[in-house]
C-alpha cells in the first residue's frame, strides 16, 4: 500500500536564496515528472519525507498530492548536504502501476556463514543490484541467505537469479557475497608497514556551487 504525502507548488526560477530560505524553514525544494505529470517545481516538508522514506521505503510508491492532483510516484534522485546531513534536493518520478520499472535493490544477508565461524571473513562487495519490477511488487531488500557458505565459497547474481519473482538486470558473475580466509599475521604486518601514499587529496564528491547549479536549470 502507498504512502501518502503532500506538496506545494513553487515557481519555476526560484532563486538560490529562496531555496535557501526554504530550507530553513523545514522544507526540501524538488520537482515531479514523468507519467501523466508536467514537469512541476514544488516542495516537500522534510519531516514528512523522512517520515514516509521510512514508512515505504527507498524505491516505495508514494502517493503524492499536489495542487488538487494525486500521482504515483517513487523518489528517482536526491541531494544531501554533506555537513548537516539534511536533504537539500529530491526529484519524484510519476509511475504507471501497470508498467515496469528499473530500480536498485538493496542486498541484505541472512544468517551467519559456516565459514565465519571457522574465522572466515564474511564479504558484500556489492550491496545493490538492479532489477526489474512493477511498482507493486518492489521489494523492500533482496534477501541472500549465506548460512551454507563455507571459507573460499561466494554467490554471485547467478546463483540466486532463478528464486526471485523478478528481473536481476546485472550479470551472472556479479558478486554479492563471499567468505575469504581471515588475514595471517604475516598479512597484516605488511599491511601495517605500507606507506600511505604522500600527497594524496580527498576526493570531493560534489560542491554546493554544482547542487544549485543543477537546481536553477531544472527551476
Amino acid at each position: 500500500m502507498a504512502t501518502k504525502m503532500k506538496a506545494q507548488k513553487r515557481e519555476s526560477g526560484t532563486p538560490h536564496s529562496s531555496l535557501t530560505e526554504l530550507r530553513g524553514k523545514g522544507d526540501v525544494p524538488g520537482i515531479v515528472y514523468g507519467y501523466q505529470a508536467e514537469s512541476t517545481p514544488l516542495t516537500v516538508s522534510e519531516i514528512d519525507l523522512i517520515k514516509t522514506l521510512r514508512e515505504s521505503g527507498r524505491n516505495g510508491v508514494i502517493n503524492l498530492e499536489l495542487d488538487g492532483k494525486t500521482f504515483n510516484v517513487v523518489m528517482s534522485d536526491y541531494q544531501m548536504d554533506a555537513l548537516k546531513g539534511n536533504f537539500k534536493h529530491v526529484d519524484f518520478l510519476a509511475i504507471n502501476m501497470s508498467d515496469e520499472l528499473e530500480v536498485a535493490a538493496a542486498v541484505h544477508t541472512v544468517g551467519e556463514a559456516a565459514g565465519e565461524k571457522e574465522g572466515g571473513i564474511v564479504n558484500q562487495p556489492n550491496r545493490e543490484v538492479h532489477i526489474k519490477v512493477k511498482p507493486s511488487d518492489i521489494p523492500d531488500a533482496l534477501e541472500v541467505d549465506v548460512s551454507k557458505l563455507e571459507i573460499g565459497d561466494h554467490i554471485s547474481v547467478g546463483d540466486i537469479r532463478d528464486t526471485v519473482s523478478y528481473e536481476i538486470l546485472d550479470e551472472d558473475d556479479f558478486l554479492l557475497v563471499s567468505v575469504t580466509a581471515p588475514r595471517t599475521q604475516e598479512e597484516m604486518d605488511e599491511l601495517e608497514e605500507t606507506p600511505e601514499t604522500e600527497g594524496a587529496e580527498p576526493e570531493v564528491v560534489g560542491s554546493d556551487e554544482e547542487s544549485d547549479s543543477d537546481e536553477d536549470k531544472e527551476a
